[in-house]
């Protein structure tokens, strides 16, 4: 299948052919014709499965007619978590909608100019992409005309509601027309997601990718158990030191500790910065930038700003925390592995949280392969279950002939990942391994 059997507009189809697009992955083969149809959707796809582009190419193909309705308003709206990945896809839309010359587009998100938005909101727009709160912000000011909205689009619905967006996106919904389509994109369908889809659709389609499918490069995972925050510390120092990584996302739980890592890391010579909610969105854009031209080789970052960074030179992702919830694991290793290269994700657990590991896995409904690092052995092991273990010294294993400087020998699951690492490569014989992005 191609994307000209989507029922894609030709203006759009040209932008994709320019810009590399070849197949459709198999959520927008599904979902784009269903959309372009005019069907409300519900569609359940991991992170990296093409999803941005399954909902922009039918609303660039709506907008690639001119619409004759009076007023001023969009015609569509997207909702997203998060300012990095409204960002994101404003510019994913601007790329495929390039010889759409007539379009308008705004991007609404906190910690940017209010000057600016209202400005762009003072003239005819065609694509609003938002996060819930600014948009509240401007609609209370009643800067915002809904009147003529086609196509209302709830991109990560599950994260908004997580991050406590959900009277929002009510008052949001309710102010739009009855006759819009509506198309909500989510981890889950199940749940509060489920029952508040269940409220602004109607008749949906039900959309659901199997997680094993992705467009993304290969990702190795492994499991490395720690006693403490200190041995944590030394662990990282290790991957850091014998990874032999590009660039390097760092997971913290929490912005203030993102900072103190970071910190931490620079003061190690390492060109290192964080990335948190807290920081004025300025900061933020630069923080993304500089990590773009390979400025910043580690960046520390919490679940909520690390959303919508695409970099394909991130090679490695470690979570020194383990996330609060098991789809943000998912979300945090497709920062790696993309534009079809390959990722390490690699992820640091004290004994006492083996109960998270396990959520994670249930999750996943595969298990995560466990090592150990020679010479860095947690002292507490997790309770033994029916899982799949690295062999002793797997993760790392230092040796100390040959030359060999350190080595990966965790067995992957199904045929295992086993190799040394000479002078910064891997070399060694991969068995099956996951994909994610």
């Amino acid at each position: 299948m191609t994307f000209s059997d989507l029922g894609i507009a030709p203006t759009i189809l040209r932008a994709l052919e320019a810009a590399g697009y070849q197949n459709p992955t198999a959520v927008q083969a599904e979902a784009v014709p269903a959309a372009i149809a005019g069907r409300d959707l519900l569609v359940s796809a991991q992170t990296g499965s093409g999803k941005t582009a399954a909902f922009l190419l039918p609303a660039l193909t709506k907008l690639s007619e001119r619409s004759t309705a009076k007023g001023q308003g969009p015609r569509v709206l997207v909702l997203t978590p998060t300012r990095e990945l409204a960002q994101q896809v404003e510019k994913n839309a601007l790329e495929y909608g390039k010889d759409l010359r007539w379009m308008k587009t705004a991007c609404l998100v906190g910690g940017s100019s209010f000057g600016y938005q209202i400005r762009a909101l003072s003239r005819p727009i065609d694509l609003i992409v938002a996060t819930p709160g600014r948009l509240m912000d401007h609609m209370r000011s009643g800067r915002i005309d809904f009147s003529r909205l086609e196509m209302l689009v709830l991109d990560e619905a599950d994260r908004m509601l997580d991050m406590g967006f959900i009277e929002d996106i009510e008052a949001i919904v309710k102010a739009t027309p009855e006759s819009r389509q509506t198309v909500l994109f989510s981890a889950t369908l199940d749940g509060i997601v489920g029952r508040m889809a269940e409220k602004m659709t109607r008749d949906p389609q039900r959309i659901e990718i199997a997680r094993t499918e992705t467009s993304g490069g290969t990702i190795e995972e492994h499991l490395l158990y720690a006693d403490d925050l200190n041995h944590k510390h030394r662990l990282l120092d290790y991957i850091l030191k014998e990874s032999g990584f590009d660039q390097c996302v760092i997971f913290s739980a929490t912005k203030a500790y993102s900072e103190e890592l970071a910190d931490k890391l620079s003061d190690q010579g390492y060109s290192a910065a964080c990335l948190h909610g807290d920081m004025p969105q300025s900061w933020r854009n630069r923080t993304l930038n500089d990590l773009r031209r390979g400025r910043i080789k580690v960046l520390v970052a919490t679940d909520v700003a690390a959303r919508g960074i695409d970099v394909p030179t991130i090679t490695h992702v470690v979570n020194f925390d383990l996330p609060k919830q098991a789809e943000d694991y998912v979300h945090r290793i497709g920062r790696t592995g993309r534009a079809g290269r390959d990722g390490t994700a690699i992820t640091l657990a004290e004994s006492k949280e083996f109960h998270k590991v396990r959520r994670i896995e249930q999750y996943l409904k595969r298990q995560i392969t466990e090592g150990v690092i020679d010479g860095l052995e947690p002292t507490r092991r997790p309770p033994k279950g029916p899982r799949r273990n690295g062999k002793p010294g797997g993760y790392g294993d230092r040796r100390g002939s040959g030359g060999n400087r350190g080595g990966y020998q965790g067995n992957r699951r199904e045929g295992g990942y086993q190799g040394q690492r000479r002078e910064g490569g891997y070399q060694g014989n991969r068995g099956p391994r996951s994909n994610a992005q």
